[in-house]
């Protein structure tokens, strides 16, 4: 009677006859249970299922691959304006969906470039997790995202994973690990990367080395940051997607280091980074007038430092960035 009721989906396999069962069978739990109206033995028609998705997974084209970096773009878009909040189920169905396809490409030639779209996903997923406060869900995206880096072949997709993943460290109060880890990432890359991508893990590494007290250090990564970046407007790499950086945002990243060292220099770099801003980069402009309180602070500048922080709480607010609301939390108690 169970197995009629069990074959019909009447009733759930209990543990107890779970355990049986997979013995029996020589299934797995999730094996047993995915088909549970069909407890029997496991026979040679399996194999069709899985050449089924292995023909599947070598049949993305160019074009499929393309509709996957497609979709990573709009979310990126949708996620500086509106924030990571709203966006948590579809970033979801997307790295499933990436994962799917790697999981049954053989070839080479089939899987580097649908592991490197998911080099992208991931990244991208990490840092909104970070925004939203789901730490641990952070970390294991950018471990996806550095598996698939790899898997791709993509020394550059690597290092900026890794240089991000650094920033779960630096939040969780371990900014000199954060230093060592962006710098492995750096030494491991060398003269490969672009040359934005150089001067991000400059100022990456600049960043970890203020929070961490080492002020020298902190300085010679923003000359070196300052070096390596290219001339004029442009701020996408067009080596690498992800990387927004440009003199103006260099700029507001080198407010931001001079800030947390209490350098007085740190509201010339921020005010005139604020000027050119654009203004679809909704939570970095929270992230700025943040830290034009941190340097009114510094310069006891009280007034000023509540007039950016009530922006600072209303633009994170409208982007549910839990990352930036505790900034402001911890700066409101020095108000």
């Amino acid at each position: 009677m169970y197995v009629s009721e069990w074959e019909n989906g009447r009733r759930p396999i209990s543990d107890r006859y779970a355990a049986i069962l997979r013995n029996v069978l020589g299934t797995t739990d999730e094996e047993l249970r995915g088909e549970a109206r069909r407890p029997a033995a496991p026979t040679a028609d399996g194999y069709d299922d899985l050449l089924g998705r292995i023909d599947s997974a070598s049949s993305v084209s160019t074009s499929m691959v393309q509709a996957f970096n497609d979709q990573t773009e709009l979310i990126r878009t949708m996620d500086r304006q509106m924030g990571a909040a709203s966006l948590v189920d579809q970033m979801a169905g997307h790295l499933s969906a990436l994962e799917e396809a790697l999981k049954f490409a053989v070839l080479p030639s089939a899987r580097r470039p649908v592991a490197l779209a998911l080099a992208g996903a991931s990244t991208l997923a990490a840092w909104q997790a970070i925004d939203s406060g789901a730490v641990e869900r952070a970390w294991r995206h950018y471990e996806l995202a550095k598996s698939a880096a790899r898997d791709a072949e993509a020394p550059m997709y690597l290092a900026h994973a890794t240089g991000e993943q650094a920033y779960v460290l630096c939040d969780a109060g371990r900014p000199a690990l954060a230093v060592e880890l962006v710098r492995d990432a750096r030494r491991t890359l060398g003269q490969a990367g672009s040359p934005r991508l150089r001067a991000w893990l400059f100022a990456a590494e600049a960043e970890f080395c203020a929070h961490a007290g080492m002020a020298g250090d902190s300085r010679r990564a923003l000359d070196a940051a300052t070096a390596a970046i290219p001339q004029g407007p442009e701020d996408r790499d067009p080596e690498m997607r992800s990387i927004f950086l440009n003199d103006a945002h260099l700029t507001r990243w080198r407010g931001n280091v001079l800030g947390l060292m209490g350098d007085g220099e740190a509201v010339t770099d921020l005010y005139d980074a604020l000027e050119v801003m654009d203004p679809t980069f909704v939570r970095a402009r929270a992230g700025l007038h943040t830290d034009l309180t941190q340097a009114h602070l510094a310069r006891s500048e009280y007034d000023d430092a509540k007039k950016h922080l009530r922006q600072a709480r209303l633009l994170a607010s409208r982007t549910g960035s839990v990352r930036q609301r505790r900034r402001v939390d911890l700066l409101s108690e020095k108000l």
